[in-house]
C-alpha cells in the first residue's frame, strides 16, 4: 500500500509502529523510537518525500515576483537616497505582494 507524507504524518504511534513493523528489515529499533524519529525512518524506507509541495492558484506567480522585484529596486534606491515615504511605500507594495503569493497557495 502506498502512503503520502500527510497520511503518515495523521496517524498515531501505534499506527506508525504496525507500518514499521510490515518494513521491518528497512526500519531498525522502531519500537524504541518516538513519533517523529519512526516518521522520518519510514520515509526514508519507503522513499517518501518528507516535504510538501505548495502550489499557487489563482494568481500568476511569476508576474508577481517580477513586481516583487520592481519594488524591491525601489526599495534599495529608497534607502541609498534616505527618502522615508519612498521607503514606506515600497515595503507596503512587497508587503502586499508577498501576502498574496501566500494566501494563493494550496
Amino acid at each position: 500500500m502506498a502512503h503520502t507524507f500527510p497520511e503518515l504524518k495523521h496517524k498515531t504511534l501505534v499506527e506508525l509502529k504496525e507500518i514499521a513493523a510490515g518494513v521491518e528489515p528497512a526500519v531498525q529499533g522502531y519500537t524504541q523510537m518516538n513519533k517523529d524519529h519512526l516518521l522520518e525512518a519510514i520515509c526514508k524506507a519507503l522513499n517518501i518525500d518528507m516535504h510538501a509541495h505548495h502550489e499557487v492558484k489563482g494568481i500568476d506567480k511569476s508576474a508577481v515576483k517580477v513586481k516583487i522585484r520592481e519594488w524591491q529596486k525601489k526599495r534599495d534606491e529608497a534607502l541609498s537616497s534616505g527618502n522615508r515615504d519612498s521607503l514606506k511605500v515600497a515595503l507596503d507594495h512587497i508587503h502586499h505582494y508577498k501576502h498574496a503569493l501566500r494566501k494563493a497557495m494550496v
